[in-house]
């Protein structure tokens, strides 16, 4: 397969998958109130919770940090850079599939911003899944 994925295409992905990462806690705050909600949780359940928003936030700056820092190392079709991208384009379009399955039944708050927000993060999203599952085609077919 010969489809060349440019280097500025990667970066613009890491550039947003941090954004991702950055914007994370005013959405959580702002947007959707999730602190309150999870107050209601048990303790142990709570902490669950905030760990996994955690581990949400820091998959996503590392994986813009990756991209930044060694975009050619991603297409350059090592078992290591298709494990790198397959883990990435899974988790982007197991993101993306989450998103057309259970969101659209929860309601994003009237303000204008959120509602224009809410189209930019799954215009992002779409975008990290598909450069990553170019990235991890291309490696595999051309490994």
């Amino acid at each position: 397969m010969n489809i060349q994925i440019p280097n500025w295409l990667i970066v613009l992905g890491g550039c947003g998958q941090i954004f991702t990462a950055l914007i994370y806690p005013y959405i959580r705050h702002q947007v959707f109130d999730w602190y309150n909600d999870v107050k209601q949780l048990k303790p142990l359940n709570q902490e669950i919770a905030k760990t996994y928003g955690r581990y949400i936030q820091g998959l996503n700056f590392s994986f813009g940090l990756i991209a930044i820092l060694i975009p050619n190392d991603l297409k350059n079709a090592t078992n290591l850079a298709i494990a790198i991208t397959g883990l990435i384009a899974a988790y982007w379009v197991g993101k993306v599939a989450t998103q057309i399955a259970y969101y659209p039944m929860y309601e994003i708050p009237k303000r204008k911003l959120f509602k224009i927000g809410n189209y930019g993060m799954n215009a992002l999203f779409v975008l990290f899944a598909v450069v990553y599952s170019l990235l991890f085609i291309t490696n595999v077919f051309n490994h």
